[in-house]
């Protein structure tokens, strides 16, 4: 997997103070019935066990195994001041299975 990003976002990234044994975490937001939609945010969050470490330019991005198999193998961050950090691109499924009786 690889991961870049923006200079934008790099610059962000470096300007921020973390708190303790933080760092930058992808994290996939699952929602949907019929359906369903994937959304990745960029949260800042402790380590945990099984994270995939990645690191950019001295920046470390984590993820769990859930995250990892929703994002593709080329992920990009980018920084707006309007929308914050935006991960990849959200993924959509409006597939419904239907059961006959």
């Amino acid at each position: 997997m690889v991961i870049t990003l923006t200079e934008v976002a790099l610059k962000k990234l470096k300007e921020m103070v973390f708190k303790d044994e933080q760092s930058p975490r992808i994290d996939a937001d699952i929602a949907g019935g019929c359906g369903m939609t994937v959304k990745f945010t960029l949260v800042f969050d402790e380590s945990r066990r099984n994270d995939t470490i990645i690191e950019y330019e001295g920046i470390q991005i984590r993820m769990d195994r859930f995250t990892k198999r929703y994002l593709d193998e080329e992920v990009q961050i980018d920084y707006t001041d309007e929308r914050g950090f935006l991960i990849g691109e959200t993924l959509s499924s409006t597939a419904c299975v239907q059961w006959d009786d």
